[in-house]
């Protein structure tokens, strides 16, 4: 039973993170740089925990049953979202004339920290997949079952960020080319304007 709810929350969470979103796509960027993308990858690991956690704990239903909250959520991912897929298409045609040099520029570890919980806790994505949805479903065990079931959880986590991280840094020589690069950063400029107009609908709907 115990091993069931840990593969449980393993795929559940597999299933939540794999599509492309603000980590996903943060995370791609600082891999292919090469420029901190294990710390990157730890810290999303890090905040899954902590989302998923407080989920299951209780906080799913404080957040759904919170109009005020959820509007501040709402509007603070809408216009984060906004910002970052603007910047991300404005990389993807504004190039210095020496592209390898802007290629190469590393953030420092600060900025990267800053942004990893600026993309996590803006986005009310992350909320509705670990807290509610995720936390709803490991909030039907009981004490002793909830730990098998976060364990499972944040083993998914690891999987997957590990796996982009390495992966995209693996990689990092074919993603780099220009027009790669232009097309990676057009995609997520897409993908960010996508999930800032479906929470606009969202928010209309409710």
């Amino acid at each position: 039973m115990s091993l069931l709810v840990l593969a449980k929350g393993f795929t559940l969470t597999l299933s939540m993170i794999m599509p492309i979103g603000t980590q996903n796509s943060m995370l791609i960027n600082q891999g292919i740089h090469q420029n901190h993308h294990k710390m990157t990858a730890a810290l999303f690991v890090l905040y899954d925990a902590l989302l998923i956690s407080m989920g299951v704990l209780g906080g799913s239903i404080l957040l759904s049953h919170n109009a005020t909250l959820f509007n501040i959520l709402t509007w603070g991912g809408i216009l984060f979202l906004s910002v970052y897929g603007l910047l991300s298409m404005k990389s993807a045609f504004v190039r210095s004339k020496n592209t390898a040099d802007t290629i190469l520029k590393k953030k420092s570890a600060k900025i990267i920290f800053l942004t990893t919980l600026a993309v996590t806790f803006l986005n009310p994505h992350a909320y509705i997949d670990t807290v509610m949805v995720i936390g709803s479903v490991g909030g039907q065990y009981s004490d002793e079952i909830k730990v098998y079931f976060l364990i499972g959880c944040i083993i998914g986590s690891l999987t997957w960020f590990s796996c982009l991280a390495f992966g995209a840094a693996k990689l990092s020589k074919q993603l780099s080319r220009p027009k790669v690069k232009m097309t990676i950063d057009i995609i997520i400029a897409l993908v960010m304007w996508l999930v800032a107009w479906s929470l606009f609908n969202t928010w209309m709907a409710r």
